[in-house]
């Protein structure tokens, strides 16, 4: 799973990299998205394939409080780069002719940066709150890697306010951006009903579908993770959640956005057949020299 989650991303990443036609806002997205799927299963994904094969499945204290930073850091940014995504098929769905000039380089760019620096601070304050916390008792994490609950149960002391913070912070990094997904998506739904076209209806519907199907596995499993209350939290159901949100949704993406996307199939083959012409290339040049 690791294997492919690395290859299916670094194929997308490549593509709308060498693909002139794949230089557009939404591959520009698409490829920072694939990109932070890449770190996201790096923070936890090699620690817990070495756990499976070592007789001593330890973490140091730094390493646990890293490893939970930074998985808190990328889902976040992970949360405003799909808002952002909707946002841009708002745009070119909503606004055609201004779309080249609203969604441009800069903007684009602006976006980016700024999903990113969301990441990078918005998790900080809670993370070092939660190591600061006295750890007295066992020190033994009954999960696969790092998360916060698992890791509030291990301290000797009231985690109450720990636990609203996180669920405060849990509301604004996951249902704000999420509104303005459910808004940019009512919008385009509303614009698209309007056309008259068929072919029109098909074209919109499949540039957004891939997008709609990534939204939902990704916020429905955090939600299900963070939004929860603590009594219906189970160390089992918990697990599997997370196993789903930082595993297996990972992996998926680039099947979804490859399998659903013609723009990504054409590009795909137009770079196996330039591969193909290297190769004869190659070949030819090969048999020149010794002849």
């Amino acid at each position: 799973m690791y294997s492919l989650t690395l290859l299916g991303n670094g194929l997308i990443i490549i593509l709308t990299l060498v693909d002139t036609a794949l230089h557009t806002p939404m591959y520009f997205f698409l490829r920072n998205l694939s990109f932070l799927e890449i770190c996201y299963t790096t923070v936890t994904l090699p620690k817990m394939l070495v756990n499976f094969v070592s007789e001593v499945k330890s973490i140091s204290f730094a390493g646990c409080a890293a490893q939970m930073y930074f998985l808190l850091s990328l889902g976040t940014v992970e949360c405003y780069l799909l808002a952002v995504m909707a946002y841009d098929r708002y745009r070119a769905i909503c606004s055609p002719l201004h779309y080249p000039v609203i969604m441009n380089r800069k903007a684009c760019a602006q976006m980016a940066f700024v999903s990113w620096l969301c990441g990078i601070l918005l998790p900080l304050g809670n993370v070092v709150w939660i190591f600061t916390l006295p750890y007295c008792g066992p020190n033994k994490i009954n999960h696969f890697f790092c998360d916060v609950p698992p890791v509030l149960k291990l301290a000797c002391t009231d985690t109450t306010k720990n636990e609203m913070s996180i669920l405060a912070l849990s509301v604004l990094i996951t249902l704000s951006p999420f509104l303005l997904v459910l808004v940019s998506y009512i919008r385009i739904l509303s614009t698209v009903l309007k056309m008259t076209s068929t072919e029109g209806r098909r074209k919109a519907f499949s540039t957004c579908s891939s997008h709609l199907i990534v939204v939902t596995l990704f916020y429905g499993s955090a939600s299900a993770m963070y939004l929860r209350p603590k009594s219906s939290h189970t160390e089992n159901i918990d697990r599997l959640v997370s196993l789903f949100y930082s595993i297996i949704t990972p992996m998926l993406n680039p099947m979804i956005y490859s399998l659903r996307n013609k723009e990504v199939k054409d590009a795909l083959r137009r770079l196996r057949g330039k591969k193909r012409f290297l190769c004869e290339l190659g070949k030819y040049l090969c048999e020149k020299r010794d002849f």
